[in-house]
């Protein structure tokens, strides 16, 4: 069987197809820049003006017809609404035109999904940063839990935020991530790790106030962040007694993270598993896989109840798959 996926949550739209067994026919997507921020309706318009073209592309590439489609999934939620509304409204005109079952995925359990059936994970902790996004997340008790999380901003977005204000473009990370091999000195950052959960706004003002030369800043901030992810995954790893790492999101990609996650699971006696870069960034083939887990499971939805949950909780989805 085959389904199709389309992920629309923030600034990237994208279509992904993918087989029941995991292997990916096409992965396509477009981002919108936004010069100052994403301005959420300005994004959603983007989204509308690509996603016709972003399906016939992934078609194409596919090398099947639409008729081929057996499933069609889409971003519930968490995202922007505008965003989220375009997606879903492209994902109930397929499933009626074609006659195929229609899926809302939690976007945050999608990242965790995609990356168990593209490594060797099979019961990991996520940690999972990307631009709207910071948790740890670890199954338990027939649902995926929330073991910490960002108390105000994604992780993602503060690098932006900050990059902005440095003069980087969109996205600010990979420009942060080379910057900061250059940084040589640490400079005194707040560490804002309270209890399971992790705060990353103060970071970025005490940054932005800062004289200090802006590789040893980008340097700084990636050590204090990220040494701030890495405490409270090892803490859920200590918790839950589980054995794996699972990194998911745009930030994932950052070698440096990757390094740090890698230390400290080979300390526990663990195992770190990153997918492919293009599999951790925002994309239609995580929701088409894990679209395809829920459905097989009996969970796809009438057009009546597809309305999209911006404040979708990852904890909120029923896992039966």
């Amino acid at each position: 069987m085959i389904t199709l996926g389309i992920e629309g949550t923030a600034h990237t739209v994208g279509i992904g197809i993918v087989t029941d067994e995991g292997d990916i026919l096409a992965n396509v997507a477009s981002s919108y820049v936004p010069d100052e921020g994403i301005h959420p309706r300005e994004a959603a318009n983007h989204h509308a003006d690509m996603i016709s073209s972003l399906i016939s592309t992934a078609l194409k590439k596919a090398n099947i017809t639409k008729d081929d489609i057996d499933v069609v999934a889409f971003s519930q939620g968490p995202g922007l609404g505008p965003c989220l509304r375009t997606a879903a409204t492209a994902a109930r005109s397929l499933s009626l035109r074609l006659n195929v079952p229609l899926v809302g995925v939690n976007h945050c359990i999608a990242h965790l999904e995609i990356g168990k059936v593209r490594t060797d994970a099979v019961d990991p902790v996520l940690l999972y940063v990307s631009g709207g996004n910071t948790q740890v997340i670890a199954f338990s008790r027939g649902r995926y839990r929330v073991f910490g999380e960002t108390l105000d901003i994604g992780l993602g977005n503060m690098l932006d935020k900050f990059g902005r204000e440095k003069g980087m473009s969109f996205p600010a990370g990979p420009t942060i991530e080379q910057k900061a091999k250059k940084g040589k000195n640490l400079i005194d950052l707040p560490y804002s790790v309270k209890g399971m959960d992790l705060a990353f706004s103060g970071i970025m003002t005490a940054a932005l106030n800062s004289s200090a030369e802006l590789n040893d800043l980008c340097y700084s901030i990636q050590e204090t962040t990220f040494a701030m992810l890495i405490e409270v995954t090892e803490r859920a790893l200590a918790h839950t007694r589980k054995e794996e790492v699972l990194l998911g999101g745009g930030v994932a990609r950052n070698k440096r993270l990757q390094e740090m996650g890698e230390v400290m699971a080979e300390e526990r006696g663990a195992s770190l598993y990153v997918p492919d870069g293009e599999l951790c960034i925002d994309n239609g083939v995580m929701i088409a896989w894990n679209g395809w887990l829920m459905y097989q499971a009996g969970m796809s939805i009438d057009v009546k109840e597809s309305g999209i949950k911006q404040g979708y909780r990852t904890d909120d989805v029923d896992v039966r798959w």
